[in-house]
């Protein structure tokens, strides 16, 4: 068995579900300055699939089913705002991100400020309560 990663622009990407997906993907590009680089809605307006880029990175997202898959997943008002992992965002200015987010009225649940491991950065709530934390710290660079 190899344990050789792919050679590829990013090897982990998050998967979310969203119970209006359409929304999210227009908050998350409007908000933490995604890009949607593929979106494929289905008749009814739901979405099957999307990603969002971000740099060389990636969040893929659909709309919730009731599928083996989709099964496998809670949405964070289900089980009382919990979340069992969150992403984080890299940015070159996480004050102006935060300001963004302030204006979107997303709940900020740790405030911006200057880490002591290096970077600045702050964590929010999205509009359905998956977590994101944004910050300039980039492990790479360490």
């Amino acid at each position: 068995m190899s344990n050789i990663p792919k050679e590829t622009r990013t090897t982990i990407m998050p998967c979310m579900r969203y119970r209006d997906a359409p929304g999210a993907i227009d908050w998350l590009c409007s908000t933490l300055g995604f890009e949607a680089s593929l979106v494929v809605p289905n008749e009814d307006g739901s979405i099957a699939h999307a990603q969002l880029s971000y740099g060389n990175g990636m969040v893929m997202l659909g709309s919730i089913f009731d599928t083996e898959y989709g099964r496998l997943m809670k949405q964070p008002g289900e089980i009382g705002m919990a979340v069992t992992q969150s992403a984080y965002l890299v940015v070159n200015n996480a004050d102006e991100v935060y300001e963004r987010a302030l204006r979107a009225g997303a709940p900020i649940l740790m405030e911006l400020k200057d880490e002591d491991y290096g970077g600045r950065g702050f964590t929010l709530r999205d509009p359905e309560g998956h977590v994101w934390s944004i910050g300039t710290y980039d492990p790479w660079k360490q």
